[in-house]
C-alpha cells in the first residue's frame, strides 16, 4: 500500500494537534517532532537523576529523624521520575543505554541548578521550595504536552513534586522561626539560588532555537519567559512574607502590568554551566559514573534473569 505524501501526513498530524488530540508511540510523527521530544525528555530524565545528588548528600546530616525520612523519600522520588522519563523517551526509539552513555560521557545536558553546591541545610530547603516550584510550573505545562507518554508521566511527577515543595517550604519556615544565625543561613541560600533558579526555564525565547517548533506542535505551550514570570510572580510574595529579601533591587511590582519586574540572569553563566563548566559539574558526573559502575552487577544479573525467563 502506498504511503501518503509527507505533506499530507504533516497536515493531518498538525490538524490532530490543533484539535487537542494526543500523539501516541505508534502514530506517524515528523522526524523533527521525534528528535525534539527525545532531546527534551532525555534532558529532563538526566536532570531528575543528577538532581538527587545535591540533596542526597544531606541525608546523613538532616536535623532529626522526620527530616531524614522526608529527604530520603524525596530523593527516591527523583530516581523514580528519572525512570518514568527514560521509559517515555524509549517509546520514541532512543535506548536507555544510549541515553545513559550520553549522560556519563558529558555529551548530554541537564538542568543547570544541579551543578551548584549545597553548603548548608538551608540549601536543601531552598531547593525544595524555590527550585521545585519553578520545576512544577514548567512541568504542569508539560502535563498538557501533545505527546501522550510524556504528558501522562508529567501528571504523576507533578503530583509528587508538589509534595517536595511543601517539604522545602516547611524546612525554611522552621529556620525562619529560629535564631538570627538560622535566618541568615536562609537568606544566604536564597541569594545563592535565586539566579540559578531563574535560569532553569531557559533563556529568552528569541535566544532559543527549539521554542517556536515546540510551541507549534504543543510539546510546550508557554515560552521560557512566561514560565519564568509566573514563577517570579508566585514566589516573590512568599519570600517577603517570611521576612526575607529577593537579591535583586529591581524586583518590584509593576502596577501597569501587574507583574514583577526583575533583572535578567547572566545567560553566559547558564551556557558555561550546562556545557560542563559549573561549580560542581565534574563532581556530579563523577559521582554518577561511580554509581553506574558499582551497579553494573545488578544490570548484568537482571539481563541473565530476563534471558532465562524468555527461554
Amino acid at each position: 500500500m502506498n504511503e501518503k505524501p509527507h505533506e499530507q501526513q504533516l497536515a493531518e498530524f498538525e490538524a490532530r494537534i490543533a484539535r487537542g488530540e494526543k500523539v501516541e508511540p505508534g502514530d506517524w510523527m515528523p522526524d523533527d517532532y521525534r528528535k525534539e521530544l527525545i532531546r527534551m525528555i532525555s534532558q529532563h530524565a538526566h536532570s531528575e537523576i543528577v538532581g538527587q545528588l545535591p540533596e542526597g548528600h544531606w541525608i546523613p546530616y538532616a536535623p532529626g529523624f522526620r527530616r531524614k525520612l522526608t529527604l530520603v523519600a524525596k530523593v527516591q522520588d527523583e530516581a523514580g521520575h528519572g525512570q518514568l522519563l527514560y521509559t517515555a523517551a524509549e517509546t520514541l526509539g532512543k535506548s536507555r543505554e544510549d541515553m545513559m552513555e550520553e549522560l556519563l560521557t558529558g555529551k548530554a545536558k541537564y538542568a543547570n541548578v544541579f551543578n551548584y553546591p549545597t553548603p548548608t541545610w538551608a540549601d536543601v530547603g531552598i531547593i525544595g521550595w524555590l527550585v521545585d516550584t519553578s520545576a512544577v510550573i514548567n512541568q504542569s505545562m508539560l502535563a498538557h504536552s501533545s505527546y501522550g507518554p510524556y504528558a501522562r508521566a508529567m501528571k504523576r511527577i507533578c503530583y509528587e513534586e508538589a509534595f517536595h515543595i511543601k517539604q522545602g517550604y516547611d524546612s525554611i519556615v522552621a529556620l525562619a522561626k529560629g535564631t538570627p544565625e538560622q535566618r541568615a543561613m536562609v537568606q544566604e541560600a536564597i541569594n545563592r539560588w535565586w539566579y540559578p533558579t531563574l535560569m532553569m526555564s531557559g533563556p529568552p525565547t528569541k535566544l532559543s532555537e527549539h521554542t517556536a517548533r515546540s510551541m507549534k506542535w504543543k510539546i510546550k505551550t508557554k515560552t521560557n519567559e512566561q514560565v519564568r514570570q509566573e514563577f517570579i510572580d508566585l514566589i516573590v510574595p512568599q519570600i517577603r512574607a517570611l521576612g526575607f529579601e529577593v537579591p535583586d533591587p529591581n524586583c518590584k511590582l509593576n502596577e501597569k502590568t501587574g507583574h514583577f519586574d526583575y533583572t535578567q540572569p547572566d545567560w553566559e553563566e547558564l551556557k558555561r554551566v550546562v556545557n560542563g563548566d559549573g561549580p560542581c559539574n565534574k563532581e556530579r558526573l563523577e559521582t554518577r559514573r561511580k554509581a553506574h559502575e558499582e551497579g553494573k552487577w545488578v544490570r548484568e544479573a537482571l539481563a541473565v534473569a530476563k534471558k532465562k525467563a524468555a527461554a
